[in-house]
């Protein structure tokens, strides 16, 4: 156990956009430490999308950002033996994890074309409140609103 809370790291903005957000996208996106890679995709990604939409990229990636983080959760808690599921609010590093979290596994799970234009359209479809992100954010909400009845149990 821990003596105390380690310390969060601190994100250098991304070189394009100047975007903190950008770059911790890009380092989700990056595998076995390949960052100018990951980097390329995410800006290919950003150029398909401002090819199609005719909008600035970081509006749109923004847009889906937002639209694809929960602001309520289910949590396991303990109590007498049973276990219920708690709603509880969810903190802003917390719900910027998961949007992006649950944008990449969406398009890992796609196959046919290249990565850059699924995530693409992934992130167009978010930013127009569809796709397989946002309907993750629904059933988040959807269960916390269901488990309402156990609010009192909160901690």
């Amino acid at each position: 156990m821990r003596r105390r809370k380690a310390d969060r790291r601190k994100i250098e903005p991304d070189v394009r956009y100047n975007s903190v957000e950008v770059q911790s996208f890009i380092n989700r996106v990056m595998k076995n430490g390949k960052k100018s890679l990951a980097t390329r995709i995410v800006y290919d990604a950003f150029d398909i999308i401002e090819e199609k939409t005719k909008k600035p990229p970081l509006t749109i990636f923004e847009k889906a950002l937002e639209n694809t983080s929960p602001l309520m959760e289910v949590r396991p808690r303990r109590i007498g033996g049973a276990t219920y599921q708690i709603p509880m609010e969810v903190p802003a590093y917390r719900r910027f994890a998961l949007s992006i979290r649950w944008m990449l596994t969406a398009v890992r799970a796609q196959s046919g074309s290249a990565f850059t234009e699924l995530l693409a359209s992934e992130l167009m479809k978010a930013a127009n409140n569809e796709g397989s992100a946002v309907n993750k954010k629904e059933e988040a909400h959807r269960m916390a609103k269901a488990n309402r009845a156990f609010a009192h149990f909160r901690y």
